[in-house]
């Protein structure tokens, strides 16, 4: 069986508490089994990690290129996680960033993306929903 690697970065752990106006009240288990369902006919399952920490994520990421592709929400780590763009530089599969909030109607400092040059495709503002999108999206691009 084939994995689909889902990686969120700082705070997305708290998911459904935290800020639910910006946020949205899916929590990450939610998400977790949206993406898990729209892959689930393709026979695929979800790997998924959380940290609020840049390593653990580097971590999964070097020790996941068997996996089929990545929907990577970096939160905060998009604005200067480094590390966190070398590690997805050398990512050998697709792999979609999303991001719950429009990062362009919010604040400036949150309007470059140090990962976004990197992706397949990049996913804003459409809340949890943007998750099953990029899921959808690895669907159509991965080849088995």
């Amino acid at each position: 069986m084939r994995e689909l690697l889902l990686v969120n970065g700082p705070n997305l752990g708290i998911l459904g508490h935290r800020e639910v106006s910006v946020y949205g009240t899916d929590t990450l288990a939610d998400i977790e089994k949206a993406v898990a369902k729209e892959v689930a006919d393709r026979g695929w399952t979800v790997r998924s990690v959380q940290s609020n920490s840049e390593g653990p994520l580097i971590d999964e990421l070097e020790d996941s290129y068997d996996t089929v592709g990545a929907i990577v929400n970096p939160g905060a780590l998009m604005i200067a996680g480094w590390s966190l763009r070398d590690a997805l530089a050398n990512y050998p599969q697709p792999w979609i960033e999303v991001h719950l909030s429009n990062v362009w109607a919010r604040q400036q400092f949150r309007h470059e993306s140090v990962i976004a040059p990197l992706a397949s495709g990049v996913i804003v503002g459409l809340g949890a929903r943007g998750y099953r999108l990029a899921a959808q999206t690895l669907l159509e691009i991965v080849e088995d």
